[in-house]
């Protein structure tokens, strides 16, 4: 996959910071709950027609990279 930041940008001033897909609203977060309740590729394009599957697997990467350096401490 090219760069993330192709895909994905950070703006403190568009959804209060959530990582967001360039140029829209719709935010990684967005994305993987459409995912979680059973909603197929096909169907979040048809709904959103500003995203395109690069998008989705985008997002998908981006939560992947981020869940990598995740650490719960546990006490």
């Amino acid at each position: 996959m090219e760069s993330l930041e192709k895909y994905i940008s950070i703006n403190p001033d568009i959804r209060f910071g959530k990582p967001c897909i360039v140029n829209t609203r719709i935010a990684v977060i967005d994305i993987l709950e459409w995912l979680a309740s059973g909603m197929t590729y096909e169907e979040i394009l048809e709904d959103f027609p500003s995203l395109t599957r690069e998008h989705i697997l985008a997002a998908l990467n981006f939560a992947a990279k981020r869940e990598g350096i995740t650490k719960i401490s546990i006490q």
